[in-house]
């Protein structure tokens, strides 16, 4: 004991050294095996486990994930790219461009894996070409595009040489609908193409080695198979989807590798028959007058799912559409409540403005209440998905969580808002700045809204003066839909509509809508595009004013944003910042620590008279070894 705390409470204050104790206990057993004495080599006062006698004294959290060797696939099967090493961090996607092609970047080059978000990446390519395209970038990216004369046909409609006037609106583009048109495909494809390509390369075009994914929402269905081809057009390296159950996904991967036409079920209120919504990369490219490019198949990238129970993961591994005996999914992250953006709403809630039957699941704030059927045990979870690799989000910004997750099997974590407000992230520079300078001061909140998001999903708002989050702010906002990347698809007299419960009411009544469900639901669409740096100018004007209304940030985080303070220094102009890289590295920084405390127990391993107990003890030591030079390295590349 030191100090009155015995070995079991240090371990609890101080997660990091759970490693070291497991690598302790498997150095033992594999002591024991040749015949050492195990007393010798376990932690004073701690009994070796029963279960780790015949196990490999390689430590836990540095076994290799087995995944990333493909296994054995049926002939004409897809064929997998696997990434060369494991992650340990997620950069979450944040939309909308919160998670920028510069973010990923910056996490990718610090071989991490770097997450760009692929919500709406068609409006916000057009709305940046209409800004100048400053420092040309989405231009350059365009310049390797595939096709030229899409690319072109692009920049003519939109590129706005120095900038549209900021008194007037961007041009728009259609909203989506179950059968998009040519030229919607086509802006899709090369929004998110633009936004991987530029994340994988430097500002001078130069290929950068580095792993780079894109995260969709499942639930805005219609954009989501060419936002996918153009992220993989990039060579794009992953994908992951939350907000949903995105059980068709993995199979669309598949079959668009190989250029293959694919399908997906759209959810339609009142519908007498299933609707599926298309896209043919075969037509995509004969329609722009390049029918060859459909004969060259593309990388099929890696499929995380964000799933927040052991059921649903278990659920995919058994239905989901793709290849192999994993259902071409080739991990997990498992969000916990905690995490920003849109939250799985607690097991059994819906939200019900009609009949009021929520109000005993929320808590004197009116957040939805998570107890213990929310809970996830890890066990059973790493049980159900074998040796697939799986990352935990919501809270997890943090070095000693990042130990525990590996201590206990798992690859790493996702962290999205400590992410979210770096000098690299595509938050609108302003927010950002009033976001670090509150924090500087005091801590920010924030609030789980049941019914804020027309996908009847909760999500995370961050409490902030001057933003929609302001009650008084948002009921004053002209009320519009003209992004509808949210609305909700119905049938009515046989005929297929699109409503969104935070259009003006009278549209949305005429369309078949109850108006209690438009009570207290925000534009998430035209308010995240505002975070992004890209607000619309509306065609209405708020109550008593003359000008038209620009559309303001409504900005969200996880609850753990307080967490940047971490992070973040003060110039001498007063301005507030930080980088990626300082994440990453305050992530990894206990590693070394971690490993340096490891080696230690390997101090005598010149000292063994057995050869066969000397030679693993130095190949054990020689690893350690390679691993703290690996994590100086790492914390060095900038």
């Amino acid at each position: 004991n030191i100090g009155g705390i015995g070995r079991t409470e240090r371990c609890l204050l101080h997660p990091c050294t759970m490693r070291v104790m497991l690598a302790s206990w498997a150095l033992a057993a594999a002591l024991a095996l040749h015949g050492a004495g195990v007393d010798a080599f376990a932690p004073s006062g701690v009994q070796l486990p029963a279960s780790l006698q015949a196990r490999s004294s390689m430590p836990l959290a540095a076994r290799p994930a087995r995944f990333w060797k493909p296994a054995a696939k049926p002939a004409g099967a897809t064929q997998l790219h696997m990434a060369a090493t494991v992650p340990k961090i997620i950069q979450g996607g944040m939309g909308v461009q919160v998670s920028s092609w510069k973010l990923a970047r910056e996490v990718g080059r610090k071989g991490e894996l770097g997450v760009i978000s692929g919500t709406a990446m068609d409006v916000v390519l057009l709305r940046w070409l209409q800004e100048g395209d400053p420092g040309g970038l989405y231009r350059k990216a365009l310049a390797t595009f595939p096709d030229q004369g899409m690319a072109q046909r692009c920049i003519a409609k939109y590129f706005v040489e120095g900038g549209k006037d900021k008194a007037k609106p961007y041009k728009p583009l259609q909203m989506w609908v179950m059968e998009p048109s040519q030229e919607l495909n086509e802006i899709s494809v090369m929004g998110n193409y633009c936004e991987v390509w530029l994340a994988k390369h430097n500002d001078d075009g130069t290929p950068i080695e580095s792993v780079i994914g894109i995260n969709c929402l499942t639930k805005i269905q219609l954009p989501v198979m060419s936002s996918l081809y153009g992220a993989m057009l990039a060579d794009g390296d992953y994908v992951l989807m939350g907000a949903g159950i995105p059980m068709e996904v993995p199979g669309i991967l598949d079959r668009l590798s190989r250029n293959e036409d694919v399908k997906m079920a759209i959810d339609v209120d009142d519908a007498v028959t299933g609707y599926y919504t298309h896209f043919s990369p075969k037509n995509f490219w004969t329609n722009s007058g390049r029918p060859e490019l459909a004969d060259k198949a593309v990388k099929r990238p890696n499929f995380l799912p964000i799933v927040s129970s052991v059921l649903l993961a278990s659920a995919m591994l058994k239905r989901a559409t793709g290849e192999g005996p994993t259902r071409g999914i080739q991990g997990f992250v498992i969000e916990f409540p905690t995490a920003g953006g849109h939250n799985a709403p607690p097991r059994g809630f819906k939200y019900d403005a009609t009949t009021g039957s929520h109000a005993l699941s929320l808590n004197d704030k009116g957040e939805p209440i998570y107890g213990p059927k929310d809970e996830v045990d890890l066990v059973k979870f790493k049980n159900a998905v074998g040796d697939l690799p799986f990352y935990l989000a919501g809270y997890y910004a943090r070095p000693e969580k990042l130990q525990e997750v590996l201590a206990l099997g798992g690859a790493g974590v996702q962290v999205g808002t400590s992410f979210a407000f770096s000098e690299e992230s595509g938050l609108w520079d302003q927010a950002k700045q009033q976001v670090l300078q509150q924090i500087a001061n005091d801590d920010l909140v924030v609030y789980t809204d049941p019914v804020a998001s027309p996908t009847g999903f909760p999500f995370k708002v961050l409490e902030l003066d001057g933003s929609l989050s302001v009650k008084d702010n948002y009921e004053e906002r002209p009320r519009v839909c003209n992004l509808g990347y949210l609305r909700t698809a119905y049938e009515k007299d046989g005929k297929l509509g699109y409503r969104c419960a935070s259009e003006p009411i009278d549209d949305y009544l005429k369309k078949g809508g109850d108006k209690s469900a438009t009570e207290g639901r925000k534009c998430l669409c035209n308010g995240l595009m505002a975070n992004a740096g890209v607000p619309q100018v509306s065609p209405f004007k708020k109550a008593g004013e003359d000008s038209r209304y620009v559309e303001e940030t409504l900005i969200t985080a996880g609850d753990d944003v307080n967490q940047v303070r971490k992070y973040m220094k003060q110039d001498a102009s007063g301005r507030w910042e930080y980088s990626a890289r300082d994440v990453v590295d305050y992530l990894l920084g206990m590693f070394k620590e971690e490993y340096l405390n490891e080696l230690k127990l390997y101090k005598d391993a010149d000292a063994a008279e057995d050869p066969t107990i000397k030679m693993m003890l130095l190949n054990e030591k020689s690893k350690i070894e390679d691993k703290i030079a690996g994590v100086t390295d790492q914390i060095a590349n900038k």
